[in-house]
């Protein structure tokens, strides 16, 4: 679904990410962790469009993101670590705007506006203006966007910050429902324990370089990926 080969992105003499390789396959959560500053949303901008990269490809479902954008773009969704939303519209507006964008039909955004504002129990907050909402409502304004076009490729940076444990449980219910039709997600995350549960795969980066990824099994062995993480990721190692 996803194929990073050889991804670089310089600011002048800095190289933000250096020679990134990774492949995310349909039907897998794969989950991209490294310390602050490591590069990863960068990365996740290069991904979604957002982005220019200097070298490399990324190829979205057989599809290379530079030569066909708009092709890559209908069929993903992005959810930034801090989703900038705009304010002055209220949650269904914004949702219906989203819908507008990737042309869903009518009676197909009720069913799904309906199913996933219940789910995350923001239904009754829809009326609301964006403005008035708390960042955790935010977020899961941004997660229904996200899931509103049905794409096949989900794009999340950090997307527990913010969301209570119930609303985070159900996060994640939906993300492995989602990956089990087929689909697949790359996200970021600092909370560990939650990639090492959730994740069939994963990669660790550090200062721009890739310095591992596999099956998160393979990766943490009889460890927790918490060590993993911190020996992999401690500069006098």
């Amino acid at each position: 679904m996803l194929k990073i080969q050889n991804y670089t992105k310089s600011y002048g003499d800095f190289k933000a990410v250096d020679n990134l390789s990774i492949n995310v396959e349909k039907g897998k959560i794969y989950g991209f962790i490294g310390h602050n500053g490591a590069g990863k949303t960068t990365t996740l901008k290069a991904i979604s469009g957002i982005l220019q990269y200097d070298e490399g490809e990324i190829i979205i479902d057989g599809m290379d993101l530079k030569s066909h954008p708009m092709e890559c773009k209908k069929i993903m969704a992005y959810i930034p670590d801090n989703p900038d939303l705009y304010e002055y519209l209220s949650g269904i507006q914004y949702l219906n705007f989203i819908a507008d964008v990737f042309e869903v039909p009518q009676d197909v955004r009720e069913e799904r506006i309906k199913r996933y504002g219940d789910l995350l129990e923001l239904t009754g907050d829809f009326a609301q203006p964006i403005s008035a909402y708390s960042h955790g409502m935010k977020q899961k304004l941004a997660i229904i966007s996200a899931f509103i076009h049905d794409p096949q490729l989900i794009i999340m940076d950090e997307p527990f910050v913010g969301l209570d444990p119930k609303a985070s449980h159900i996060l994640k219910t939906l993300m492995r429902d989602f990956c089990n039709e087929g689909k697949a997600i790359f996200f970021s995350t600092h909370v560990l324990e939650v990639a090492e549960k959730l994740c069939d795969e994963i990669a660790i980066i550090k200062k721009g370089k890739l310095v591992v990824c596999g099956p998160t099994q393979e990766v943490i062995g009889n460890d927790t990926l918490e060590d993993v993480f911190l020996d992999l990721v401690d500069d006098n190692a």
